[in-house]
């Protein structure tokens, strides 16, 4: 039997090393998400899609992740899945909200998707941050992004999930624009949203 094997970009541990340890700012953390949303499409390694897993209160960098569906033939290899997924393994946890680990806090790009939504909650983060949730990712790429509860902050928040949108949301547009301007391939499972 073949194992399930998802790969990371080699650009990614170059880049990944070069981060600070330590950003303490929210917005210092969305921006490093970003920047890596914009390599993962501009090197054709995958979608325009990023995450970045971080200590809430220090700032520690934990892990980055970006898409990896089309490169890897995984459509569970969202930016959110992969990057939760290296984590815990990393760590050596499938709970990385289990008793004696700092909070933890995964900043993504985008309003993860309806898949990577549960992935977040069951994950045991504490927090996450968002550079937007409306619908300028579907309607500027074209993705399907899934359909997601209407009240989908108030349930993350009734499991203990706080949640931030709105940090550095031009930065992510604009990545979602230059993504469609380019032509990259727009992958949505049975055709999704046109």
């Amino acid at each position: 039997m073949n194992p399930i094997v998802i790969s990371v970009p080699d650009w990614l541990a170059e880049e990944t090393a070069k981060l600070p340890q330590l950003m303490p700012s929210i917005e210092e953390r969305m921006s490093h998400v970003i920047r890596f949303s914009r390599l993962n499409f501009e090197r054709g390694t995958g979608g325009p899609f990023a995450a970045g897993l971080f200590e809430k209160e220090s700032g520690k960098l934990v892990m980055m992740g970006v898409n990896r569906v089309v490169p890897t033939h995984v459509s569970s290899a969202h930016a959110e899945v992969v990057t939760l997924s290296l984590a815990q393994q990393a760590l050596g946890t499938f709970d990385l909200g289990g008793e004696g680990m700092p909070e933890m806090e995964l900043v993504v790009n985008w309003r993860p998707c309806a898949m990577c939504y549960g992935a977040m909650l069951w994950s045991g983060v504490r927090s996450l941050v968002i550079a937007g949730s409306g619908p300028e990712c579907e309607e500027i790429t074209g993705f399907d992004e899934g359909p997601i509860h209407p009240d989908w902050v108030g349930e993350a928040q009734k499991r203990g999930v706080t949640v931030r949108e709105g940090v550095l949301n031009a930065e992510a547009v604009q990545v979602f624009r230059d993504f469609a301007a380019s032509g990259a391939l727009v992958y949505n499972g049975r055709g999704g949203s046109s």
